[in-house]
């Protein structure tokens, strides 16, 4: 009965320590993408307007996966030295018609 007991408590006991080491990495995890997103943060200041970067915020809020993706470029553009200024508001907006493809016109015609 002991035996059953302490065998008991130590795969609980390995249970426990699993679930710890398995919080620790999410912690660890999450903690790297709030750096990863600070960094970006920084990054996007130093290449963006002040009006630039709050319509690069209202996308986000609008189209996230479009945002990403602008922030991407924008990164690139600047680590790789073809920026030369900070980018405007109408640049942005330039680089936003290019990538947000055009709606389309709908009409119904009735018979």
């Amino acid at each position: 009965m002991d035996e059953d007991l302490e065998k008991l408590k130590k795969k609980r006991l390995q249970e426990l320590q699993q679930q710890m080491s398995v919080q620790d990495s999410l912690e660890e995890q999450n903690l790297q993408q709030q750096d990863f997103e600070e960094k970006k943060k920084q990054i996007l200041r130093s290449l963006l307007t002040n009006p630039a970067r709050e319509r690069l915020g209202r996308i986000k809020i609008a189209r996230p996966e479009i945002a990403e993706s602008i922030e991407n470029q924008i990164i690139m553009l600047g680590q790789s030295g073809q920026l030369k200024n900070k980018i405007n508001d109408e640049q942005l907006r330039i680089l936003l018609s290019k990538i947000i493809p055009k709606k389309r016109d709908i009409s119904i015609k009735r018979r």
